[in-house]
């Protein structure tokens, strides 16, 4: 990370009004932003967040939504699209920042499990990191007095909180798979070879998010529930060619039974 990034992350932060400081997030993946629907939230426009980017892929918004507990952001960053992941991570430390420390990751994923299926919700148990970076890749970011937010060379082998899973799994109306989630980087999707290659290697989703977000979000000693709307079957997998416009819309149908799970997540945390 660039010598400045705390100060931007501060900047960022400072711009939020202080009457919000929530103790959880909500980052919505591609085809989910009908959630914050109704909530009653406050919107902030990322455009008003000096230091944040914009997000550029169709089926994501770029506000984020705060109540005096939650905050949620519907449009991320990708590293496809041209965004450096000093910038991909950068809205996790700005939550962190202004008080957040349970973080719930969704995404639309391709399914290599073939007991999944388009529309199933599976909650993330791991992930391989398949996109050939990670966000910490260069100087421990660090305050004006060279403190630092977290430890250089960290834990990776508990990332996803298996309290938080329990949590999602007793407030589903009915039992969740649990997977282990495979990043690329994108745009393009998976060729069938590279999904057999998943396959063998133990994956059962594949996406092009979420993976660096949660690395940061463990660095930060944040809790994190990661959550995939299986929205196609990965290349190979069915003889169906694959589609944005597919994942979208399989993530509409999902919408409404992920937001009756993150809302009930949220009133217990």
């Amino acid at each position: 990370m660039k010598a400045d990034y705390m100060q931007r992350v501060q900047k960022a932060a400072a711009a939020i009004p202080a009457k919000f400081r929530p103790q959880t997030a909500v980052i919505l993946g591609s085809g989910l932003s009908g959630i914050v629907s109704g909530l009653g939230y406050e919107e902030l426009p990322y455009a008003s967040i000096p230091e944040f980017p914009q997000p550029t892929v169709h089926g994501h918004k770029s506000t984020l939504y705060l109540s005096e507990r939650n905050a949620i952001m519907a449009g991320r960053f990708h590293y496809y699209e041209g965004h450096p992941m000093d910038n991909v991570v950068l809205p996790i430390f700005i939550l962190h920042a202004i008080g957040v420390r349970n973080l719930i990751l969704t995404n639309a994923a391709g399914a290599v499990n073939r007991n999944y299926k388009p529309g199933d919700l599976v909650l993330i148990k791991d992930h391989i990191n398949l996109m050939g970076t990670n966000p910490f890749i260069g100087p421990n970011p660090s305050y004006a007095d060279g403190s630092t937010p977290g430890q250089r060379f960290f834990d990776a082998g508990s990332i996803y909180t298996p309290e938080l899973r329990k949590l999602a799994q007793a407030n589903s109306s009915h039992p969740l798979h649990e997977g282990v989630y495979t990043a690329f980087t994108g745009p393009s999707y998976e060729t069938p070879a590279e999904i057999r290659m998943v396959g063998a290697m133990g994956g059962d989703l594949v996406g092009m998010s979420t993976v660096p977000e949660a690395i940061a979000a463990r660095y930060l000693g944040m809790r994190v529930l990661g959550i995939s709307c299986a929205t196609n079957m990965a290349a190979g997998i069915s003889d169906e060619t694959l589609d944005h416009a597919e994942v979208l819309e399989v993530g509409k149908r999902a919408e409404a039974e992920l937001k009756q799970l993150i809302l009930k997540i949220l009133e217990q945390l």
